[in-house]
């Protein structure tokens, strides 16, 4: 006979996703555990306070904010919104870039954007990189732009699953910082930290995890952590799951960095404004200049040249960024910038990356990763349909799982 279970529901992972399944398991007054390997909750959700100053290491906008669950969440707990049109929507300074040029490189976006859409929907998969222009001049800068949206260059993008990712344009922030909201929605939950979970086995009931810090036993569980995790083994469950396994697999995160540099004298720019720094190359760093209006500049490095710089930590970034806009604004702008702290997240051993994207031929792997395996089920950014590589998409694939396992229970 089976022992009882020590929980209706264990969540695996205090990211968004699991978070969310946590908190609509308890108002369903179910017994449910978070067991979260960091020391902290939020997953790639993080602000680090530097100087005073709430830096989002990762998740920085509430994208398709009309539409986004996290928005009326965030005034429920006061958190003031910022509304502010993001700096990508807006002329940048046209200094290194003039604003003839910048219209002549959105016209070319818009009809990249067109191409991938009327070629969706002829229902073929093929890497994105097949639509863009080989003779434009521009096609390298949308290679870069690729980067800091999906993580990776085109040629890793399914055409499919990147044509079905749904944005409103409608995008806001949190100034106290978005890590900082989902520390205070998960105020009240039981979340026990430092606990990792290495191997489920759910061939009987109650399901058991094995932990580095002993097993636990559990009517349902919800697995959150990102694909990598599941594809190399570091979490495994018994019977194997495959399917699962390689439907991981086939969502690989990309990788998008941010490094954060102090201004000196920053009155020179706008609030909110933004500065290109080579649009000739794909190896190339996005500065926001002044975010909040703050004394700082947000520098966003994606792909493979956010993979190659980050082996050189901060100093890595900051070299190039600053090198990058002396470049642009010439040798004495290096003396009023200083670095004050990157993200990592491929070397953060419990992400291994920034944000899912599909491979070529794969954009059906996100449906085949949600599917429950028994009284097994999934969550995260990466089983999102429409919402995929963000925040609000792993809340709510946390709360379906939820539910999910809530009609089982």
């Amino acid at each position: 006979m089976a022992s009882s279970a020590d929980h209706d529901c264990v969540v695996i992972g205090a990211g968004a996703a699991g978070i969310a399944a946590a908190r609509t398991l308890a108002r369903a007054e179910r017994d449910v555990l978070v067991i979260e390997a960091r020391e902290r909750v939020g997953g790639r959700a993080f602000t680090q306070m530097v100087g005073g100053l709430p830096l989002d290491l990762g998740c920085g906008w509430l994208h398709s904010a009309d539409r986004n669950v996290l928005v009326p969440l965030a005034s429920e707990q006061a958190f003031a919104i910022d509304r502010e049109i993001p700096p990508w929507q807006k002329l940048a300074d046209d200094r290194g870039f003039s604003h003839e040029d910048q219209r002549a490189y959105r016209a070319e976006v818009d009809r990249f954007f067109q191409r991938v859409e009327d070629e969706a929907r002829l229902g073929v998969d093929m890497p994105v990189s097949r639509l863009l222009d080989p003779v434009s001049r521009w096609t390298p800068l949308i290679e870069a732009m690729s980067t800091y949206i999906n993580g990776t260059e085109t040629e890793h993008l399914s055409l499919l699953d990147f044509d079905a990712y749904e944005d409103t344009k409608v995008n806001y922030r949190v100034p106290a910082g978005y890590g900082a909201l989902m520390v205070v929605l998960a105020q009240d939950l039981n979340i026990h930290h430092g606990v990792q979970a290495r191997l489920i086995d759910h061939g009987a009931q109650p399901i058991r995890i094995q932990t580095n810090q002993g097993t636990i036993k559990a009517s349902a569980v919800i697995v959150t952590v990102p694909t990598g995790i599941i594809a190399n083994g570091s979490l495994r469950f018994a019977p194997a799951l495959h399917d699962h396994v390689e439907a991981a697999s086939l969502l690989p995160l990309g990788l998008a960095e941010k490094l954060f540099l102090a201004l000196d004298n920053p009155e020179e720019f706008k609030p909110e404004s933004r500065i290109y720094g080579a649009t000739d190359r794909i190896a190339t760093a996005n500065y926001h200049v002044r975010p909040f209006g703050r004394p700082v500049i947000e520098a966003y490095f994606g792909g493979q040249c956010a993979r190659e710089l980050e082996g050189g930590g901060i100093q890595a970034f900051a070299d190039f960024a600053i090198g990058q806009l002396v470049d642009v604004m010439g040798s004495d702008f290096q003396k009023r910038l200083r670095p004050l702290f990157a993200s990592s997240w491929a070397r953060d051993s419990y992400a291994l990356g920034s944000y899912s994207h599909a491979l070529p031929g794969h954009a059906d792997k996100r449906a085949k990763l949600a599917q429950p395996a028994g009284r097994l089920f999934f969550a995260g950014e990466a089983v999102s349909p429409y919402f995929f590589s963000t925040a609000h998409g792993a809340w709510e694939s946390g709360d379906r799982a939820a539910r999910e396992a809530l009609a089982l229970l």
